[in-house]
């Protein structure tokens, strides 16, 4: 389960796609961000689970793989089975329930799927034993689709591995770095996740309450991708309404909070994802909406700002960040 194989049936990515700056020159992408889930726990037509693509290098790595992240692919045209290696911030259901299908799917022969070689996994504490329950899980599937359908057993195999903070991944100039953050006492091991390429990074903050730990790495980053948590309207009536949005939202990051956190890394690009919004429409409260976030946000940070969508994509040259619009 845990020996670690080159996918040498993975073809190279082609990032050296450039894109128009001012005056008409060329900078060469770096690294491309892809959010295939903004969501939550909540199954909201309009937002997947958490899961965020990172293209570098040639290569696709992913984070945390939420409810509907393999329909996110499949609409971008990204092969289950191309991707390089894949991450799990913590064990949080949202986080990984798209794993059994991104699992079985990718294993497929199809143009949609096609993984030849065992499933890379770096994750928290239990990563390996979820890994090893899932495979013996699904040992019918493998049993009937290998008879009845040939497609090569390795690729229904895990290379599984928890991992502790520090580099977890390195490969052909990426380097993947795992940080501890602060989703809660209780909820340990929680990681954020730092990719590095040719001196360009990206942050990604994974779920955690204000933590400085997410700053330190993000301070200077070409991207930073954080969640966010918030309530419509009044946040005291809110609360004082509904007691039980206080254990979520205490386990999260307040706009207002993210907003500092912002002004003090000062990223080129701030992202919110995995965007935490409770609410309750039938008796008087409704989800939080994207211009609220920002103008929370606005109360403590002035830098450029997204609120994520499922599908929106980001460009990293060494020029800046944009977001990619067809």
């Amino acid at each position: 389960m845990k020996r670690f194989l080159r996918p040498a049936h993975l073809r190279a990515l082609a990032l050296a796609a450039a894109l128009a700056m001012a005056g008409g020159v060329q900078a060469e992408e770096l690294m491309r961000v892809t959010l295939l889930g903004t969501g939550s726990p909540r199954p909201a037509p309009d937002r997947n689970g958490p899961s965020t693509l990172v293209e570098a290098g040639g290569q696709r790595l992913l984070f945390d793989m939420g409810r509907g992240n393999t329909v996110a692919l499949y609409q971008l045209k990204v092969p289950m089975g191309s991707i390089h290696a894949h991450f799990i911030t913590h064990m949080h259901s949202d986080h990984i329930n798209g794993l059994p299908d991104l699992y079985l799917t990718g294993w497929l022969g199809t143009p949609y799927g096609g993984r030849k070689q065992p499933l890379r996994l770096y994750g928290p504490q239990g990563t390996e034993a979820m890994a090893q329950n899932l495979y013996q899980a699904f040992a019918e599937d493998r049993r009937i689709r290998f008879a009845d359908e040939g497609y090569p057993l390795a690729g229904a195999e895990f290379d599984a591995k928890d991992i502790a903070e520090g580099v977890v991944y390195e490969h052909d100039g990426v380097k993947v770095s795992a940080f501890e953050v602060d989703h809660g006492d209780k909820i340990r091991p929680a990681f954020g996740y730092r990719i590095d390429y040719r001196g360009h990074s990206v942050v990604l903050s994974g779920d955690t309450r204000y933590s400085e730990r997410v700053q330190k790495e993000a301070t200077g980053a070409d991207l930073v991708v954080h969640e966010v948590a918030t309530v419509s309207g009044d946040p005291e009536k809110v609360l004082r309404d509904f007691p039980a949005y206080r254990a979520i939202l205490d386990h999260h990051t307040w706009p207002i909070e993210a907003g500092r956190l912002f002004a003090a890394a000062r990223p080129k690009l701030a992202v919110y994802s995995h965007i935490v919004i409770p609410a309750n429409p039938a008796k008087g409260v409704p989800p939080a909406s994207p211009e609220e976030i920002i103008v929370q946000t606005r109360q403590t940070y002035d830098g450029p700002l997204v609120v994520g969508e499922d599908l929106m994509r980001f460009s990293v040259t060494g020029t800046g960040v944009t977001q990619i619009k067809d």
